[in-house]
């Protein structure tokens, strides 16, 4: 109970009303207040204060926070913007720093395992999201310890041959590879990150041949749709590597799903892999890590053998993952100083005489294994979208608005307030240089012979890499939901598409793991006209084409528009981002750096409503609550021992 002698009039209070009342109001889920009266259940005397707080923990997990920080300066506004909702006003202290003081005293509440709540230092979690993040902590930081003795040697060099007076970044990281179980590159889009791993591949295995052994590598990406790019981009790459053909051809080109790699099971949230029964991997390679959430991070670690060198990929400026955590941008945290000490300096020198000093530093040891690839190469060709995307980075509106003028070439800004027409006539008319969805639609109706259905099927599934529609919320007038019925309904209207049933040329994504289909949460694929009926082809990542019945699919989406989460691990030709009339505290900096940087060659701007949107939204940064970069970065940590299962 509470010590400050209120403790009769807050036990008062009813606090499982006050909490389904927030709930009813939208501010908190069913799950959040079944977590407060679990805990009742286990303690009845707790202090209301208690159950109201860990409703509270349990609510950050939607918004993709690991924990509750009671001394993150705006805490109160974060959880309720627009004021403490009336129903908690008697209930809870309006100054989180005086949560302390019955979390404390609570039976409830402990310092490590053994409670269902922990309070490490100011920051409370759930028990196993708390587990999760020491572990991970726990088992990166034993990777970092574990160096190898295998110089990069000559391969290096040959793989690297076009030197010059600026650091190759690429080759840092390939030499870095060559001395930990860990280490971890981040680059933005067209920085190379897919020819590092080429190479990458390449030296170890070389290394690996010299010593009479072939490394076992498996490649992986968060999603289908990722992994089916990053296996085109290799297999493109692989073939031109300037080493043996015994080398070439011991490096696999396939890659699958993260879920599929670690062997999901049916109807569970565990793995068939984990520390009793590892992968049979040497080396475990991982793009797009920037999507991977604290619990899948938990299972890809305690998935690997003590042995096995793990490499990860992404872009730490992207958005983070749909789940709570945001690793990879912990990870990355100080990468873009370097951070290096004297060690790390010295080898870099010798292996590749390249001169790190501008980046020397006290960084702790993922410092010494994190690589920032700087140099761009795909924005050469559009530089507007390079500058765009630099720009919305930086959080710098000037910039921003100076770039949309100084690139109309590439860059477009509408306001589609003038013309709320323009957007239907785009996408379903198309222009002159690229057809629409109606030109689409028709074509997919037509089938084609036998022979060429599958050439035929590539060939419009590649159409829809052409132009996208991306808007950051789901829900509302501007969100993805609407704006594909609206389409659909457009389409209707001109006897091109079924608002209620399949038709061709209908786009459609998974939204779970099929397993027996052997297709992923994300997928895309188009419906065809097919000689035994409508058929959903996919794209499968070794360039075959899998054709589904309509009724085997069971969770799908019609993807005309898609989330910015959603498009993460793919790129358009032309790509275009709808703003909604008013701002979002989803639209964040980091979202318009995604969008911006799905464009290979043209982006568009949606403006439903005044530019202060997109100020606002490139103002705003995305901040998750959590501990892992606190725990990477100090000597006393608290370790979870081999035999807590809960990780798995």
């Amino acid at each position: 109970m509470r010590s400050d002698g209120q403790g009769d009039l807050f036990a008062a209070v009813d606090w499982q009303s006050a909490l389904e009342q927030v709930r009813d109001q939208g501010q908190l889920r069913d799950l959040d207040v079944a977590v407060a009266r679990f805990l009742h259940q286990q303690a009845p005397d707790t202090d209301p204060v208690v159950l109201v707080i860990a409703a509270l923990t349990s609510a950050q997990l939607a918004a993709g926070h690991l924990c509750l920080d009671l001394e993150e300066p705006e805490l109160a506004q974060r959880l309720w913007p627009a004021g403490i909702p009336e129903s908690l006003v008697p209930l809870l202290p309006p100054d989180p720093q005086q949560w302390h003081a019955p979390l404390r005293a609570s039976e409830l509440v402990g310092e490590g395992s053994g409670q269902p709540l922990v309070l490490d230092g100011s920051r409370l979690y759930l028990q196993r999201n708390w587990t999760q993040e020491v572990k991970v902590a726990d088992l990166l930081l034993a990777r970092l310890r574990h160096e190898t003795s295998a110089p990069p040697g000559d391969t290096l060099a040959k793989l690297f041959v076009d030197g010059d007076d600026e650091v190759d970044w690429q080759q840092v990281a390939c030499a870095l590879a060559t001395r930990a179980r860990l280490t971890v590159i981040t680059g933005g889009p067209g920085t190379g990150k897919t020819t590092t791993v080429v190479r990458l591949l390449g030296l170890l295995q070389s290394l690996a041949l010299e010593q009479g052994r072939t490394l076992r590598i498996r490649l992986a990406a968060p999603t289908g749709k990722a992994a089916t790019r990053l296996t085109q981009s290799i297999g493109d790459q692989v073939a031109r590597l300037p080493l043996p053909q015994t080398v070439r051809s011991a490096i696999p080109t396939e890659v699958s799903t993260l879920h599929r790699l670690l062997g999901t099971r049916p109807d569970s949230r565990r793995f068939r892999h984990h520390r009793h029964n590892p992968l049979h991997a040497d080396l475990v390679v991982v793009d797009e890590a920037s999507m991977i959430d604290m619990e899948m991070m938990a299972s890809l670690l305690d998935a690997l053998d003590a042995n096995t060198r793990l490499v990860l990929l992404g872009d730490k400026d992207q958005l983070a993952s749909v789940e709570a955590g945001a690793v990879l941008g912990d990870l990355c945290r100080d990468a873009d100083r370097g951070g290096y000490d004297e060690t790390t300096v010295d080898f870099i020198q010798q292996n590749c005489g390249a001169d790190l000093t501008a980046w020397r530093g006290d960084g702790g040891p993922l410092a010494q294994q994190t690589a920032m690839l700087r140099r761009n190469w795909r924005f050469r060709d559009s530089p507007g979208i390079g500058a765009l995307a630099r720009a919305v980075n930086q959080g710098d509106n000037r910039s921003v608005t100076s770039v949309f003028r100084q690139h109309t070439d590439q860059l477009q800004r509408l306001d589609l307030r003038r013309d709320p027409h323009y957007l239907h006539r785009f996408l379903i008319d198309g222009t002159a240089s690229h057809p629409g969805l109606k030109a689409l639609l028709l074509e997919a109706a037509n089938t084609p012979d036998r022979d060429e259905l599958d050439s035929w099927a590539a060939r419009l599934l590649l159409r829809l890499t052409e132009r996208q529609l991306l808007s950051g919320l789901r829900g509302g007038p501007f969100g993805v939901t609407e704006l594909n019925q609206q389409l659909t309904r457009q389409l209707h209207r001109q006897g091109l598409a079924d608002e209620h049933e399949w038709y061709p040329g209908r786009p459609v994504m998974l939204t779970h793991n099929d397993y027996q289909l052997g297709l992923m949460n994300g997928d895309v694929g188009l419906t065809l006209a097919h000689p035994d009926g409508l058929r959903v082809a996919f794209p499968l990542p070794d360039g075959r084409i899998k054709w589904v019945l309509p009724s085997r699919l069971g969770g799908v989406e019609t993807v005309y528009a898609m989330t910015v989460h959603k498009s993460q691990g793919s790129e358009f030709r032309h790509t275009l981002l709808i703003l909604p009339d008013r701002p979002h505290p989803l639209l964040t900096r980091e979202l318009i750096y995604t969008a911006v940087t799905r464009a290979r060659e043209t982006f568009t701007l949606l403006e439903c409503g005044p530019g202060t949107v997109l100020n606002q939204a490139v103002a705003r940064r995305t901040w998750r609550a959590s501990g892992l970069w606190q725990r990477l970065n100090r000597t006393e940590r608290q370790v979870i021992t081999d035999d807590d299962d809960s990780c798995r």
